[in-house]
């Protein structure tokens, strides 16, 4: 086949210098987890009496800061298997991996010489993020760190109390290059004096520098609470450099602010893809981390249906699971992670290394590589369908991913349409029932 058969069907997609993997990873798995998960709690949000998600309910709204934190010092996950993790991630077709490092909470899941709110303070004293680096690396999965860039501990901070409550709306963002404030007007985080903040900036200078010296190389940094405070305050740039100057190749989020690689929507499907690289978080249920009542689970195809979505406009989907408390897996969401492997087994060609297509028209996300366009089936279609804008005279075979089903196909052109140089519309005979869970199906050309 041609690489130049689908050249005018792709669109380029940007890509990182240095982190060209990400454009094109497809799938990656976000790991929220942290020593409240062992009181089934939403990760960290509890602290400030929400949360973490506009459209849950929030029933931790009266756990105190103390109930909270309480505990940390009888953290011991017996049951975290971090290879076996590794293993079911890869059979899930995941290119990539999230494992927060710190959330805003502020306990550190890694041995850190710069605070003793820390998985060495437990009972096993185990380095957690070690383990996973290292299980995800001997799996050929890309390693990626989440870090919170506020703590909501740290006294120099300040760290939050029950005073706080109800918690501040100000909320600093980038748009358009240009940092604002998106909710003026209303209350604001508590500041420390500037001694105090200079002395929280050397420890957060001090543990990304543990994260990107300690661990081998880090293929990616996943910022977050970025929102509390402005670039001046965090002094974005200074923070790249000092990044840069660790792990020059290091994939870095926008929520760095002003200073990312990539786009980061959060839980709601843009609706206009961001410009550039970009990713879309998810969880599987309502809440990120463990909690017994999280039951609201998305199913395996509309999962599967968004990874094609996403893949469709040039994105990559970053799937949440959280342990339970004691290190094992939700079993819930482990089904649904060998769902999405089954149908990834033999459908991953479609979503993971692939270019979102430009000027096709089709009912459901389109991908291509050089020789071959996807299309897929996210709605089941009856009798035939059609596809337009390809270059039919170039159609060499039509057929079902999955087992190879040979597809009828008739094509339309135009009277004075040239077959081998005009764009036109195929028509393809449906398959008399799917072959899973959604059906992908590829057209070769020459």
């Amino acid at each position: 086949m041609s690489d130049t058969s689908t050249a005018a069907l792709s669109r380029a997609v940007s890509q990182i210098p240095g982190g060209e993997w990400f454009t094109g990873a497809g799938f990656g798995v976000f790991i929220h987890w942290d020593h409240a998960s062992q009181q089934g709690l939403e990760i960290s949000w509890p602290l400030v009496g929400g949360a973490g998600i506009p459209t849950t309910s929030v029933p931790e709204q009266h756990v105190s800061v103390e109930k909270y934190q309480s505990s940390a010092a009888t953290f011991d996950p017996t049951e975290w298997d971090a290879p076996a993790l590794a293993r079911l991630l890869r059979e899930a077709g995941a290119t990539y991996a999230v494992f927060t490092a710190r959330h805003h909470a502020g306990y550190a899941m890694f041995r850190s010489a710069h605070s003793d709110f820390s998985v060495a303070s437990t009972p096993s004293g185990r380095d957690l993020t070690r383990e996973y680096v290292d299980a995800m690396r001997a799996e050929g999965i890309r390693v990626g760190l989440y870090y919170s860039l506020s703590d909501w501990n740290h006294p120099d901070y300040p760290a939050f109390t029950d005073a706080d409550r109800p918690y501040p709306g100000e909320h600093w963002s980038v748009r358009d290059g240009v940092e604002v404030n998106t909710r003026p007007g209303t209350k604001e985080h508590r500041r420390a004096d500037h001694a105090a903040w200079q002395r929280y900036r050397d420890y957060l200078r001090g543990q990304l520098t543990e994260l990107l010296t300690d661990y081998g190389q880090i293929d990616l940094l996943w910022f977050d609470g970025q929102w509390e405070r402005t670039i001046a305050e965090w002094q974005s740039e200074d923070l790249r450099a000092l990044i840069k100057s660790l792990q020059p190749n290091v994939v870095i989020n926008d929520r760095l602010l002003g200073q990312g690689d990539y786009a980061t929507p959060e839980q709601a499907y843009p609706l206009v893809p961001p410009d550039g690289p970009w990713e879309l978080c998810q969880t599987i249920g309502d809440y990120w981390a463990w909690r017994p009542d999280d039951v609201r689970n998305k199913s395996a195809r509309r999962l599967i249906a968004e990874l094609c979505d996403v893949a469709g406009r040039g994105g990559n989907l970053l799937l949440n699971i959280g342990p339970r408390g004691d290190g094992s897996l939700n079993p819930d969401q482990t089904t649904l992670l060998e769902q999405i492997g089954a149908w990834m087994s033999q459908h991953a060609e479609s979503v993971i290394g692939v270019a979102p297509t430009q000027a096709v028209d089709f009912h459901g996300p389109t991908t291509t590589r050089p020789g071959r366009l996807y299309l897929h089936l996210v709605m089941q279609p009856v009798g035939e369908f059609a596809v337009r804008g390809i270059p039919i005279g170039r159609v060499q075979r039509v057929y079902r991913l999955a087992d190879g089903l040979e597809l009828e196909h008739d094509y339309h052109l135009g009277p004075d349409a040239d077959p081998d140089r005009d764009l036109g519309e195929l028509r393809i005979a449906a398959p008399d029932s799917p072959s899973g869970v959604l059906d992908v199906i590829a057209i070769d050309l020459r």
